[in-house]
């Protein structure tokens, strides 16, 4: 351990230093997979007692077997929900505690002794790990669980070629940045963080700039709207909420599932609405404007600004936390890995910051929770003031039908996780706006 300390100066003695570090480590992992846990068994029997029952406001609109399916459906996701969280627990010990990233930082030393090339290629081995052992659990939630009620459209050849697309998309951009910032920790100073924290901004926006017309089309096919009734009445209503429409586009989501949504993406050159085709062949005219006004909402009232200014800060705070936490070998320690001796760990801190924050920050969710909740009440708002809350409303009930989303959650869980209102809760809103 006294080599260690030679590598990296810290005050407090390492080993009771890691210890503490663990032992905190262990005590909210504990905490945050129990708490989880707790909330789904609230949900799956909240959901379950009210099964039996369509609520009021929507028994006119919503067969008692509608509600049934959207309860089992919902009951399904979180049974399997909990058991990928605690799967995912077990991993991350094993990764940290149990030695696993310890043992993958030795094999890539002794493929390589680049030193960039050695760590790119633990990011990718990690990566790699993480991908292939919760492969499982994607595959049965896409051609299992959502195949049995409905939703799932997509053939195994089609899930083969939109794994590879992704694969082959997350290292061409990934690598290089990855690539920078390693760079940057090696040979920027103390300040190291600072300059990767610009580079992470900037490449944000770049990717943002460039989803809406190089990534996304990689997966799905967009073909300009050609109702020109509606297209004229989205004009319109750009208008009257200050978006300049720059294209709108069907995309084909059919081919993956059977749910519905609308969006609008991009800035600049590349600002555009899109809608999925499975909501187009659900809603009318006036309820498809009445959905895009809510998302139109988001921009009038600066939503998608504040939580861009909001992402970029908080990085900032998380860049300048690992810039002090790759300098304490407690860090390392504490979770299970022995920094190399006369070699550079920082693909090391990198991966094990991102691997644990979660862990550290998962109390944060009610708060962001209820933040993302209060938006989408304004954009409702908004939205009945641009067009008509009856609209507003008919298209959320078809939506939540056509979707299996439950009408009711357990309201503990709701207010810790859901980024939107319960759909009663949501619904006698609109309609006190109306």
């Amino acid at each position: 351990m006294c080599l260690v300390k030679q590598r990296f100066s810290h005050t407090a003695p390492v080993p009771d230093a890691a210890s503490t570090f663990a032992i905190l480590f262990v005590i909210l992992l504990l905490a945050d997979t129990g708490v989880r846990l707790w909330l789904a068994a609230r949900q799956i029997r909240h959901v379950a007692a009210h099964r039996g029952a369509v609520p009021d406001e929507f028994a006119a609109r919503i067969s008692l077997t509608s509600h049934q399916r959207a309860a089992d459906y919902t009951v399904a996701r979180i049974r399997l929900g909990m058991l990928e969280r605690v799967f995912d627990a077990v991993v991350l010990v094993g990764l940290t505690l149990l030695g696993g990233l310890q043992a993958l930082d030795l094999l890539m030393s002794q493929i390589t002794s680049h030193e960039l090339l050695r760590q790119l290629l633990l990011l990718v081995a990690v990566l790699l790990v993480l991908g292939l052992l919760g492969l499982p659990f994607t595959l049965y939630r896409q051609f299992r669980l959502e195949a049995r009620f409905g939703f799932n459209r997509m053939t195994p050849e089609l899930f083969m070629v939109d794994t590879l697309k992704g694969v082959v998309l997350s290292l061409a951009l990934g690598l290089p940045l990855a690539a920078v910032i390693l760079w940057l920790m090696a040979s920027a100073g103390s300040l190291w963080w600072f300059w990767a924290w610009l580079v992470w901004s900037v490449f944000q926006l770049f990717v943002n700039f460039i989803a809406p017309v190089v990534i996304a089309p990689m997966f799905n096919k967009f073909t300009p709207l050609t109702d020109a009734s509606l297209a004229t009445r989205i004009r319109a209503l750009g208008e009257r909420c200050g978006f300049k429409v720059k294209g709108m586009f069907v995309m084909d989501g059919s081919r993956r599932s059977g749910h519905g949504n609308a969006y609008f993406t991009g800035f600049g050159r590349t600002r555009r609405i899109v809608f999925f085709d499975t909501l187009l062949n659900k809603l009318n005219a006036d309820e498809i404007e009445a959905v895009l006004a809510h998302e139109l909402g988001h921009f009038a009232r600066r939503h998608i600004v504040r939580r861009h200014v909001i992402s970029i800060a908080l990085a900032l705070v998380f860049f300048a936390a690992l810039g002090w936490l790759a300098n304490q070998p407690w860090f390392y320690v504490g979770l299970g890995v022995l920094p190399q001796l006369g070699a550079r760990n920082d693909a090391m801190a990198l991966i094990l910051f991102f691997l644990v924050i979660p862990v550290f920050t998962f109390m944060f969710t009610p708060l962001a929770s209820w933040f993302s909740r209060s938006d989408e009440f304004e954009a409702d708002r908004y939205a009945a003031s641009q067009t008509s809350a009856t609209f507003l409303v008919s298209a959320l009930v078809k939506l939540y039908d056509d979707n299996a989303a439950t009408l009711t959650p357990d309201p503990v869980h709701s207010a810790f996780y859901d980024s939107h209102p319960p759909a009663a809760i949501r619904v006698r809103h609109l309609m006190a706006a109306a």
